[in-house]
């Protein structure tokens, strides 16, 4: 088994096409992504206060204004989305003492905001105040006062990176896992390899393993390098530095042996070599598509969620997402994780009925 390990993984590491699908695509994703992210996150994203007065015209206008996107949940939810910088600013509105302004706005950001997205709230604000004075109280002075003092919490500021380069790891162990896995055992049944080492005394198990551990190794690897590029040139975060790398490198291991029985299916159904890429892209076209790989799944209509949560991984990308950046365990992911084992007995069982040695 360890022979045929060592050998699949000399021929692996000489081929042009699992160097480029499995490294240089997602590392030209990555800096791309991470030189374009460099400026901090853009989207202006707010929140009201809990205790905030809605009855009033003030809040009756802003919440009309496109360029602000309002979000809702819990207190404790908002908190810690603000405090991520995935909220611009949390708006406060509260009826004044001072008749010449009877209502006041308080903001609350964070560190880990960009500055320049909470001058933009400021200013939507002041324009919207503006205007109602103008058509409503032409004798006030002004409708309401935005407090020029925001109130600052301490974050962690969310990049882009870290959004991009988790679903770009996806994409090199989905695209691993199925094309490699795939063309290689296809060939090698082709080629009446697979039939001749079924002849020798070697156990059936372990020709399947060495090749498969083979591409286990190789691919590891290849996700040790897209994470260490992302975290020392672009800040990609690991919250608890090296047990965080840890978690990611195991639940790496679980998708690549996911995404390899895909390929083994493909493989097993596949007539001839030419129909092994519509076959593949099967599984990992809508994948890469609708999984959160580019863009988060909340841009799909409503109805077409649910689609995308099924797809594994989608799973992937929210658990490596979470551990990552929140600082979840394993455990902590397990509802992610979990769906990923249910994945894997589903895709295993049709890869036994599938697979043939000739």
């Amino acid at each position: 088994m360890l022979a045929i390990t060592k050998a699949s993984l000399h021929s692996i590491s000489r081929s042009p096409s699992a160097i480029v699908f499995s490294i240089a695509f997602p590392l030209i994703f990555i800096l791309v992504f991470g030189f374009m992210s460099s400026g901090g996150n853009i989207n202006v994203t707010v929140a009201l206060e809990q205790k905030a007065d809605t009855n009033n015209v003030v809040y009756n206008a802003i919440k009309q204004i496109p360029g602000l996107k309002f979000v809702k949940g819990d207190t404790v939810k908002m908190k810690n989305e603000l405090s991520k910088g995935r909220i611009t600013a949390m708006i406060d509105i509260q009826k004044s003492n001072n008749p010449n302004a009877p209502y006041i706005i308080n903001l609350r950001s964070s560190e880990a905001a960009n500055p320049q997205n909470v001058q933009l709230v400021k200013s939507i604000l002041n324009a919207v105040i503006g205007n109602i004075n103008k058509g409503t109280y032409p004798n006030a002075p002004t409708i309401a006062l935005v407090n020029n003092t925001v109130q600052q919490v301490p974050g962690r500021i969310y990049r882009t990176i870290d959004f991009i380069l988790p679903g770009q790891m996806g994409f090199s162990l989905l695209s691993a896992g199925i094309f490699g896995v795939a063309f290689v055992f296809f060939n090698l049944r082709q080629q009446l390899v697979l039939k001749r080492f079924y002849a020798t005394p070697i156990r059936r198990l372990y020709i399947i393993l060495g090749e498969a551990l083979s591409r286990v190794i190789f691919q590891l690897m290849t996700a040790v390098i897209i994470i260490a590029i992302g975290h020392f040139a672009f800040n990609f975060t690991l919250v608890h530095g090296w047990a965080t790398f840890g978690s990611i490198m195991a639940l790496s291991f679980i998708a690549l042996v996911l995404f390899m029985g895909f390929g083994f299916i493909v493989s097993g159904v596949a007539k001839n070599e030419s129909t092994i890429p519509p076959l593949a892209n099967i599984f990992t076209l809508p994948q890469f598509l609708l999984a959160g790989t580019f863009f988060s799944i909340d841009n799909f209509p409503t109805w077409m969620q649910p689609f995308c949560k099924i797809l594994p991984l989608t799973h992937f990308n929210n658990a490596m997402r979470d551990i990552a950046f929140e600082g979840n365990s394993l455990l902590d992911s397990w509802g992610d994780i979990s769906v990923l084992f249910i994945w894997i007995i589903i895709v295993y069982t049709v890869a036994f009925k599938t697979f043939k040695w000739e």
